[in-house]
C-alpha cells in the first residue's frame, strides 16, 4: 500500500498552488490535482478529477477538496475506481499539508488519521 494526495479546488490556479506547496515539503509524494472545469471556468470537473485519482501513483489516497461540489465530485469518482480513497473534511491547505508532511516522514496511515482528526471541520 502507497499513500498519496489528491487536490480538488473550484480554480485551477489554486489547484496548481496547493500542488506546488505540497511537493516543496513532500517531494517523494506522490499528489495530483484537478482545478476548475472542463473548459477552465471556476468549479469542478469529474473528469479531471477522476483523472487526478487515476493519474496518482499510490493506491490509497487523501482527498482534499476547497467547496461542496467538489467534494461530491469527488465521491462520484470515489466510488467509481478501485484505488482506497478517503475524503478528508478539513481546513483545505492544512490538511493536506500535513498529510504530505506525514506520508513523507513515513508515518503509517493510523498516525496519519489520529494526525488528520482535530483538523476537521465537521
Amino acid at each position: 500500500m502507497t499513500l498519496g494526495i489528491v487536490v480538488a479546488s473550484h480554480v485551477d490556479h489554486i489547484a496548481e498552488g496547493v500542488h506546488r506547496l505540497l511537493k516543496e515539503s513532500a517531494p517523494d509524494v506522490s499528489i495530483t490535482y484537478a482545478g476548475g472545469t472542463d473548459d477552465g471556468e471556476v468549479g469542478s470537473s469529474y473528469a479531471l478529477i477522476e483523472a487526478a485519482i487515476e493519474q496518482n501513483d499510490s493506491d490509497t489516497l487523501y482527498c482534499f477538496y476547497d467547496l461542496g461540489s467538489a467534494k461530491m465530485t469527488l465521491e462520484m469518482v470515489s466510488e467509481m475506481t478501485d484505488k482506497d480513497v478517503t475524503i478528508i473534511d478539513a481546513a483545505f491547505i492544512e490538511g493536506a499539508y500535513t498529510a504530505c508532511a506525514l506520508i513523507q516522514g513515513g508515518y503509517k496511515q493510523a498516525e496519519i488519521d489520529d494526525q488528520l482528526e482535530p483538523l476537521k471541520v465537521k
